[in-house]
C-alpha cells in the first residue's frame, strides 16, 4: 500500500509543471488551418490531451455501453467549436476545461459509476467548452477542415483512453486511481492559477 501511495505522490507531483504550458497567451495567437493542424490540436495542450484520455479511461472502467460518453463528447466538442465559429461567446471557458479535468479525474479515481446517459450528459457539457475554447482558433478557408482533423484526433485520443482504461481493468486497477488523481491534480492546479 505504501508503494501505491508513493506513486499516487510522484503522479500528481508530475503533473503541476503541466499547468503552465495550458493555453498559453490568448486564444486568438493560436490560429488553426487544415486538417494536420486540426488533427494535431488535441495534442498540443496538455488539458485537451488529459481531458481526451481521461474520458475515454472513464468509460473503458465503469460505464456501459463504453462508446456513449465519448460520442457525446465528440458531438458537443463539434457543436460546442461550430458555435463559436459563428460568433457565440461563450463565458468561463478555461474555468469550465480547468473544471472538466478536476471532475473526470475525481470519477476515474474512485471510479464513480453514473448512468449511460448521465455520463453523457456530463462529458457533453465539458466538451461543448472544450470546442467553443477552439472554434474561434479555426480560421480561413481550412477551418472546416481543421475542424474535421480535431473531431478525428479528439475520437483517437478517446480510443487510446479506452485502451489504457481496458489495460488497467485487465492488469492493475490502482493505475485508473492514480491516472485519475493525476487528472484531477491537473484540473486544480489550472483552476487555482486561473483564480489568481
Amino acid at each position: 500500500m505504501k508503494n501505491k501511495a508513493k506513486l499516487l505522490l510522484a503522479g500528481l507531483a508530475a503533473t503541476a509543471p503541466l499547468a503552465a504550458f495550458a493555453h498559453p497567451g490568448a486564444l486568438a495567437d493560436h490560429v488553426h488551418t487544415g486538417f494536420a493542424s486540426g488533427l494535431l490540436h488535441p495534442l498540443t495542450g496538455p488539458d485537451h490531451l488529459a481531458a481526451m484520455l481521461a474520458v475515454g479511461m472513464w468509460s473503458a472502467l465503469v460505464l456501459r455501453p463504453r462508446w456513449a460518453a465519448p460520442l457525446a463528447f465528440v458531438a458537443l466538442l463539434l457543436a460546442g467549436a461550430l458555435a463559436a465559429q459563428a460568433g457565440l461567446a461563450v463565458p468561463g471557458i478555461e474555468p469550465m476545461i480547468a473544471a472538466s479535468l478536476l471532475v473526470i479525474g475525481l470519477l476515474i479515481a474512485t471510479r464513480t459509476r453514473l448512468p449511460v446517459w448521465g455520463g453523457a450528459l456530463l462529458v457533453g457539457a465539458f466538451a461543448f467548452f472544450h470546442g467553443a475554447a477552439h472554434g474561434s482558433e479555426l480560421a480561413g478557408p481550412g477551418a472546416a477542415a481543421a475542424l474535421l482533423g480535431m473531431v478525428i484526433g479528439t475520437a483517437v485520443l478517446h480510443g487510446v483512453g479506452m485502451g489504457l482504461g481496458k489495460a488497467a481493468l485487465q492488469r492493475a486497477r490502482w493505475i485508473g486511481a492514480v491516472a485519475g488523481a493525476a487528472v484531477a491534480a491537473l484540473g486544480s492546479v489550472l483552476l487555482l492559477r486561473l483564480a489568481m
